[in-house]
């Protein structure tokens, strides 16, 4: 079997940075962009979320409950074929525009399929803008308030599950995923533990489709609704879980990748969602995390809540709570900057 059938994963994933210069700009991300994931990481600023399905002009927030919003506070002016272009617009102080003058920002991007298609693959008719090589999907549909099930697109069952309501105020993230277990499920907007409900009918999804009960959360009567499903691949894409030792010989944990991406949480008690990148800690310690269900800025507590990212995987490098907690469960979904091996045979360095 080949080692991986990605060898240039900036084709479907990028992080980029930028500081604002207080006007219209583009930024590249040497792909089409279809996801952007923002964040000022100088202030306690929501993150901004923006896919081509919803269009340009609509944000989520991955720290709040809100509903969706309509270009009121800077987002996105356009997907391009090598990135997007940034409407700064007003502000205050949440929605900070997205290129504030002299504040730095980082953007994670994601390919999708482009254009969304209908799709019938479930009970409910769902909008699908899907990537089967990278294997990641955005997924539109309404709510029926009943069991249901929704086509995703892939041609493989996804392993990682982002849900969120367009139009409740109070409508909270949740990921449901393999690791859990599909009759769990976590809040991304929040610290709690895992939760146990029967969100997903407890059925794992399938190669065309993933299963909803009649929550609102996940499946609100005449609500429209957006979610992000994630298969993996190897090479590129890692879902996983791993215990904690609660010390500085951390828990190793194998991806067969150099991470470009991390996002971890612990599942068994509070604790915040962490999310680290190659491109804001570029050597180790990677310590450098921002936190989805909180509006702070970039965090480094003095060499705390800190891993190395190695050639093949990651492990932590102390006994603190967010990535190493003795005998604590922990979720993660890493995205790499190179395949351990190449398609050819060729092995990444280490950084």
């Amino acid at each position: 079997m080949a080692y991986t059938t990605i060898d240039k994963p900036t084709d479907y994933f990028n992080t980029v940075l930028w500081t604002g210069n207080g006007a219209d700009r583009t930024i590249t991300t040497d792909h089409a962009t279809d996801w952007i994931w923002m964040k000022d990481r100088d202030q306690a600023i929501y993150h901004r979320l923006t896919d081509s399905v919803r269009g340009s002009a609509k944000v989520l927030f991955t720290n709040v409950t809100d509903a969706e919003q309509s270009d009121q506070y800077g987002t996105v002016g356009s997907f391009t074929s090598t990135g997007f272009t940034i409407r700064q617009g007003a502000s205050n102080s949440n929605y900070v525009g997205a290129n504030e003058n002299n504040i730095k920002y980082v953007g994670w991007s994601w390919v999708a399929g482009g254009s969304a298609s209908s799709n019938s693959d479930g009970s409910i008719t769902s909008t699908v803008s899907a990537n089967t090589t990278s294997g990641f999907s955005i997924v539109s549909y309404t709510g029926t308030g009943s069991n249901a099930t929704v086509g995703h697109g892939l041609g493989v069952a996804p392993k990682l599950l982002i849900l969120k309501s367009r139009t409740r105020s109070d409508g909270q993230w949740t990921v449901g995923s393999d690791m859990l277990g599909w009759s769990k499920f976590l809040f991304l907007d929040a610290t709690s533990a895992e939760q146990t409900f029967n969100l997903y009918q407890n059925t794992a999804p399938t190669s065309s489709v993933f299963y909803l009960s009649g929550d609102g959360g996940v499946n609100q009567s005449s609500g429209n609704m957006i979610g992000y499903a994630f298969a993996e691949k190897k090479g590129y894409s890692k879902f996983g879980s791993y215990t904690g030792n609660g010390n500085a010989d951390g828990a190793f944990v194998y991806t067969g990748f150099k991470p470009a991406f991390l996002l971890v949480k612990k599942t068994s008690g509070s604790e915040s969602w962490c999310l680290l990148d190659n491109k804001r800690d570029p050597f180790n310690l990677a310590g450098t995390r921002l936190i989805p269900n909180s509006t702070a800025a970039d965090s480094n507590v003095g060499g705390g809540n800190s891993l190395d990212i190695l050639s093949n995987g990651f492990k932590a490098r102390d006994g603190a709570g967010q990535y190493n907690d003795s005998g604590q469960p922990y979720i993660y979904m890493a995205l790499a900057e190179a395949p351990f091996v190449s398609s050819g045979g060729i092995p990444t360095t280490a950084r």
